[in-house]
């Protein structure tokens, strides 16, 4: 009989590619992932990995029995979800996986609705990669909270079986010292007269970069200062000393360090999207559904505190 947990690890190397990076992402050594995978193979009686110095690849045989162990383990779930449903009890654990200003958004909105469940755990991650659809689909998170700078929205998209929940819209707005002239009211703060300022952005390896790179696209790019940073949170702390100005997504100034001023962006100035993702198969699970029922109440309530950020920074255009 085939072993589920080897069915994963033969899964999770298919994604990975490597003995290592499988290791890594499952929390064993990579001793420990070798002989799993040898163990698999004298469960089927084929070569799943054709070994050489250079590292392993997948056989065909490997291949078509990743294919199966897909369909099993989706099975699997959707029968533990379903016996999870009659019990009609959220028990265990939850894991869920967020970039860094949603997690620090959502956080403290999720603590106190999920304590009243005695039975289950929720284990929030932080992740500045683009891989919460990845981490779902593998069954290493069950939730992730994603977002989208398309405008579209993604329903299944590329990742076939992924479930994205609509959480929240995210403008951009700009951020500037309490000091700064453009934390006066009666200053104008249309893009051509920005220029001039020193700039703090994100590298391009981040995701929030794109929203600033389509904001000054209509005015020639990004202006001669510029200075680059990474994380939200480090652009933020630079703003507040006088450092310079930013364009960041609303949802940044959730929590954000004494010392700014919140100002309206034009009407035309991009804004992102914030999905949860799940798997179909985990939604019948109690434990599932009160903590995408506690995300939603979360995202209701920060929508409220972004509804009032933008009231106050239409009241400084003024």
């Amino acid at each position: 009989m085939l072993d589920l947990r080897r069915l994963h690890v033969l899964r999770e190397f298919s994604v990975r590619g490597t003995i290592a990076a499988t290791a890594s992402a499952l929390g064993y050594t990579p001793s420990a992932v070798s002989q799993q995978l040898a163990r698999l193979e004298q469960e089927t009686g084929v070569a799943l990995l054709d070994r050489s110095p250079k590292g392993a690849e997948l056989t065909d045989a490997g291949r078509l029995l990743v294919t199966q162990a897909e369909e099993i383990l989706a099975l699997v779930e959707a029968t533990e979800s379903v016996l999870a449903e009659q019990a009609d009890v959220a028990l265990g654990m939850v894991t869920v996986t967020a970039f860094p200003t949603a997690a620090v958004a959502f956080a403290p909105l999720l603590a106190p609705p999920l304590r009243r469940h005695e039975g289950m755990q929720l284990v929030l991650r932080q992740t500045l990669l683009s891989t919460g659809p990845q981490k779902v689909r593998s069954r290493e998170v069950d939730i992730a909270l994603v977002d989208d700078w398309s405008g579209q929205h993604p329903g299944r998209g590329p990742d076939g079986a992924l479930r994205h929940i609509h959480l929240l819209r995210d403008p951009l707005v700009l951020a500037v010292p309490e000091d700064h002239r453009l934390a006066d009211p009666a200053e104008p703060a249309t893009l051509d007269r920005l220029l001039g300022e020193s700039w703090i952005v994100a590298p391009q390896t981040e995701r929030s970069r794109y929203g600033t790179d389509r904001l000054l696209a209509e005015v020639g790019g990004l202006p001669a200062t510029t200075w680059e940073f990474e994380g939200l949170g480090t652009i933020l702390s630079l703003v507040s000393r006088g450092i310079g100005i930013a364009a960041v997504p609303a949802l940044a100034m959730v929590g954000s360090p004494a010392g700014l001023v919140c100002r309206r962006l034009p009407a035309s100035a991009p804004e992102r999207h914030v999905y949860a993702v799940v798997r179909p198969a985990s939604l019948r699970r109690p434990a599932v559904q009160v903590t995408l029922a506690a995300l939603r109440e979360a995202a209701r309530q920060v929508e409220r505190e972004l509804a009032e950020l933008a009231e106050v920074a239409e009241v400084a255009d003024l």
